[in-house]
């Protein structure tokens, strides 16, 4: 238990420090180092994430950094997707779920380390954008979410902004409400289909969330750029190896063993 904490920390910094990418490092912790299936893992993510996206959302909340207003509308549509994506998940196997989610983290890194949302939001400033792509990418991340359990935050942030008008920081904070409320509804749509080892959960969620609030401080003193550009370089390597990983899935004739569909077996070690 004691490895599954520090790493908690670590997912809760990435959280601060980045506003988001806590899920991107959650689900190959819980599945490759502390040896839970896939769905379990992405469960858990889902809590984790959610909660201390919550706390995170509180404290922007509390500096005037997030729209109630968008979040009510932008919201329900995502916590669809979001029921959404968990039913999907029961129609497909763990191994196409990380496969899946190896993918959002390429996608993921390209926009982190090419910093595509602020040139997009430059780009359309001053510019009126359609309801429809909103809601449309509003159901896209909610789906993702709940298959895949990525929270989709370099997704909702320059949605937010586009269909606000607001100003980035705003558009972050309001991104992480949402992001909260997504991963209560993924969390309660994954209850029933796996186990749920609560108290190891709850205590992961817990220094997670101070990791978040000391990253929170630590990002004033680190520049923002070259740290979503490392991080971007870490999506990628973490990606690829997953996708090697679970290459059945891409090379059908290719039998791979893979954690992700085998019992968490490494469970039994959580306490060494």
């Amino acid at each position: 238990m004691t490895i599954g904490l520090l790493l908690a920390a670590v997912v809760g910094l990435s959280l601060g420090l980045l506003g988001g990418g806590g899920s991107v490092l959650a689900v190959p912790i819980f599945v490759y180092v502390l040896g839970y299936g896939a769905k379990e893992a992405i469960a858990m993510s889902l809590a984790v994430v959610g909660v201390t996206s919550l706390v995170a959302a509180v404290v922007h909340w509390r500096a005037g950094y997030v729209d109630l207003r968008v979040a009510a509308t932008f919201a329900p549509v995502a916590m669809a997707g979001t029921f959404a994506g968990t039913r999907l998940a029961t129609l497909v196997s763990g191994t196409f779920q990380l496969t899946l989610f190896a993918l959002v983290l390429l996608v993921s890194a390209v926009f982190m380390f090419r910093d595509a949302s602020p040139r997009l939001l430059e780009a359309l400033e001053g510019k009126r954008t359609p309801l429809g792509p909103i809601i449309a990418e509003a159901l896209l991340v909610g789906v993702m979410t709940g298959l895949v359990g990525v929270g989709g935050g370099f997704l909702v942030v320059p949605a937010l902004a586009l269909l606000a008008k607001v100003p980035m920081r705003v558009a972050v904070g309001t991104s992480l409400a949402v992001i909260a409320l997504n991963g209560a509804v993924g969390f309660a749509g994954y209850l029933g289909q796996v186990e749920v080892p609560w108290l190891f959960m709850g205590a992961f969620a817990a220094v997670a969330t101070v990791g978040a609030l000391g990253g929170s401080r630590l990002g004033r003193f680190v520049p923002p750029h070259a740290l979503r550009r490392s991080f971007a370089v870490l999506l990628i390597v973490m990606g690829a190896l997953i996708l090697y990983e679970n290459r059945s899935v891409l090379l059908p004739g290719h039998a791979v063993a893979s954690t992700a569909t085998q019992p968490a077996a490494g469970n039994e070690h959580q306490d060494d």
